[in-house]
């Protein structure tokens, strides 16, 4: 009786549907099933440029919780949870924060990233425990990923996030999901049936991924992780990286690639504070003085234009 009843729910949801457009997709020709794979593709971001007032709902909680010492922590199972642990593994060297400041967290722990757990995703006591080990608190976002919007360890996490009082946020693909009607904020591009049915890794995946950009990204940037559009807390730690870091200095102060180093190793290998050094001639700690009461933007500390207001 529950697997009928399952069926029947799967037979509701949009990202389970047939899609007419891909019901030959077998008959087809190499470059028939990638041309027709990409028509479908181009769904993905319309679909996520919809729920854009969501998104900007959910980063602007995300950059209160980040003033406050909260985190960001995202949990889903399979490819959901999989996009989760990704987005915020990439935020440390990308940004330089600690990586306990975004946690991504998957239903069967790390084992489940690269093999199958089976039932993984079918325990809401599951999602609780999971959140409880990580210790969530009421200032941080719980960001509950799930294609389908109805996966039970995803609902139990967002339950016990929303019981202790933690911001919830739904990221699902289909219209009026059970975790959209759960969370505090409901993020659903809807994207439409997959190019092989039911393999929600596709456009669904891709849209997913889109809208966790989005998320870390937009909230980086709002915290003063970015001068202009670079990356100046990115983490110096190795020869690409170490490369990246002198062409930006240079970008922006306009010294040679030689004393963009020496401003590197006076600073510490903090890229920031070798910008500040450079556009202003201060010593490594006139300008953390200078950064810290700027409260680490750069363009503040600097006397740059002042980014404007949330919006």
């Amino acid at each position: 009786m529950a697997k009928r009843a399952l069926m029947a729910e799967l037979e509701t949801l949009v990202s389970e549907a047939r899609n007419p457009n891909t019901v030959d997709i077998d008959l087809m020709s190499t470059r028939e099933i990638l041309f027709s794979m990409n028509r479908e593709d181009q769904n993905a971001p319309l679909a996520v440029q919809k729920v854009i007032p969501e998104i900007a709902q959910a980063v602007d909680r995300i950059v209160d919780a980040f003033r406050m010492g909260g985190r960001l922590i995202y949990f889903g199972a399979g490819t959901s949870g999989r996009l989760g642990v990704l987005d915020a593994s990439e935020c440390p060297p990308t940004f330089g924060v600690p990586p306990e400041m975004v946690v991504g967290i998957i239903a069967g722990g790390d084992r489940a990233l690269r093999h199958p757990i089976e039932g993984a995703e079918d325990s809401p006591e599951e999602g609780r425990r999971d959140l409880e080990r990580v210790n969530l608190e009421a200032r941080d976002v719980a960001v509950g990923i799930a294609v389908s919007g109805r996966t039970p360890y995803v609902i139990g996490g967002l339950d016990y996030a929303k019981s202790i009082g933690a911001t919830t946020v739904a990221l699902s693909c289909n219209p009026d999901s059970t975790i959209a009607r759960q969370a505090d904020i409901a993020i659903s591009p809807v994207v439409g049936p997959e190019a092989v049915t039911g393999s929600t890794r596709l456009k669904s995946g891709t849209a997913q991924k889109l809208v966790l950009n989005m998320l870390t990204t937009a909230s980086m940037i709002r915290i003063g992780k970015t001068f202009q559009n670079l990356m100046v807390d990115l983490s110096v730690s190795n020869q690409k990286l170490e490369a990246r870091a002198v062409r930006i200095l240079v970008e922006v102060s306009g010294c040679t690639p030689e004393d963009a180093e020496r401003y590197l190793a006076a600073s510490g290998n903090s890229v920031k504070l070798a910008i500040l050094m450079a556009l202003t001639g201060m010593d490594k700690g006139a300008a953390e003085r200078s950064l810290a009461g700027a409260n680490g933007f750069l363009r503040r500390a600097a006397n740059l234009d002042v980014p404007r207001a949330a919006g």
